[in-house]
């Protein structure tokens, strides 16, 4: 049976669900494994990672490039202002959008708890189909179907909720070092825990919000 009930969805889980069942088990995962996604605004890159069911680990399947983008490096803050934002979310299945006027999207859940902290505003933010873009990721019709699919099938299966991370850019010692006199130093350092968190142990954290900053582990 599909995964979906909607048509779009349905007609999209067949185009591309065979290639992706023979090339996750090429890489020795599964089909409705958990899945994990973050993205770099300044490579226009976003990744997505399948959890290894032996190992715990999530290991990157796919890589994708964003076709469109709006804004600069730094978070969202306030309705209207054309940013992508940056930092921590989840997507259960009823932020899954079938229906988007964009072919498929699914959406990111910003303002989140740290945002509102903040005073920071907007709504509606989304990854989706299409080359175009205000505030969102725009991955093109042809490569929403792959992404929403296995996410849809993560949902199906055992995943409550995926996770998205989203970065101004790779957070490297070097990189970071170019960004020191930037307003949003702080802020990326916070980041940046949140980054090393994954690069050291392939599992998403478990993100929070104290004082307004980040925190992550238990």
């Amino acid at each position: 049976m599909p995964l979906s009930s909607h048509p779009r969805a349905a007609a999209a889980e067949a185009r591309v669900r065979p290639a992706l069942e023979r090339d996750l088990k090429k890489a020795g995962l599964e089909f409705g494994a958990p899945v994990f996604i973050r993205a770099f605004k300044e490579e226009r890159v976003l990744e997505l990672f399948v959890q290894n069911r032996t190992s715990g680990k999530f290991e990157l399947f796919r890589s994708y490039r964003i076709a469109a983008a709006s804004g600069k490096l730094g978070p969202k803050l306030a309705e209207g202002d054309g940013q992508v934002p940056e930092g921590f979310y989840f997507v259960p299945p009823s932020a899954m959008k079938p229906d988007s006027r964009y072919h498929l999207a699914f959406n990111i859940g910003y303002p989140n708890v740290y945002d509102r902290f903040h005073g920071w505003t907007g709504s509606l933010i989304m990854v989706h189909g299409n080359r175009y873009s205000i505030g969102c990721l725009a991955m093109t019709d042809e490569k929403i179907e792959e992404i929403y699919t296995l996410c849809a099938a993560a949902h199906a299966d055992t995943q409550r909720f995926f996770r998205v991370h989203l970065f101004p850019f790779r957070m490297t010692e070097e990189r970071m070092k170019r960004a020191a006199s930037s307003e949003w130093e702080d802020f990326w350092n916070n980041l940046k825990e949140g980054y090393d968190a994954f690069e050291n142990k392939h599992i998403p954290p478990n993100v929070s919000v104290r004082g307004g900053r980040y925190h992550f582990g238990d």
